[in-house]
């Protein structure tokens, strides 16, 4: 059985480029016609065929006890009705065993790759609300999108054809830390 999960209160940090730099970018709207730069979406489809689809959801509350990360993939997400919602964001943790000594704390994914799992203390939960949406650094944990109960929102996600087949490494803060997160909103 097991023991029963400690509750982790977050406040919500409104997702802005300063505030969610170590974790991707914010992407907001720019004039029509102006060339690409750094305030656009930094993307890497390289490792196969982009996925670019909207997703319906509905009755998403405002906690989580798992988190996920893609390490092949940059991943974009943005609620097409432009209202508020909530992601939870560790930094990316992927490594290279050969290179990096992180200690007894390296797990290796499904898929191959190794990394060490997201600390309890290193989650934010970031408020994304208006007509704006958020570039996943390679490898950023993150559980959502997430918004009040009884509410149903689409949004609008860009990732690989199979990246939640072949690409979806999770970590079970419940299970693994006896922790579950709650937005203090």
């Amino acid at each position: 059985m097991e023991p029963a999960a400690a509750v982790v209160k977050l406040k919500p940090i409104e997702a802005t480029p300063e505030t969610f730099k170590e974790f991707g970018q914010v992407i907001e709207a720019s004039a029509d016609g102006e060339e690409f730069g750094p305030h656009d979406a930094q993307l890497d489809l390289s490792q196969g065929t982009p996925r670019f689809y909207i997703m319906h959801l509905q009755d998403r509350a405002l906690e989580f006890s798992k988190i996920t990360h893609h390490s092949s993939v940059t991943q974009c997400l943005g609620s097409i009705s432009g209202g508020v919602w909530y992601l939870g964001v560790a930094k990316p943790s992927i490594v290279d065993p050969n290179k990096e000594n992180k200690g007894g704390n390296v797990v290796q994914s499904r898929s191959g790759h190794f990394f060490v799992p997201p600390a309890v203390e290193g989650v934010q939960v970031f408020k994304i609300s208006g007509p704006k949406f958020l570039k996943l650094n390679r490898g950023t944990w993150h559980a959502g999108p997430l918004f009040k109960p009884d509410t149903t929102m689409d949004f609008y996600n860009l990732e690989l054809s199979n990246t939640n087949v072949v690409d979806h490494t999770t970590h079970d803060f419940k299970k693994e830390n006896a922790k579950v997160f709650v937005i203090d909103e």
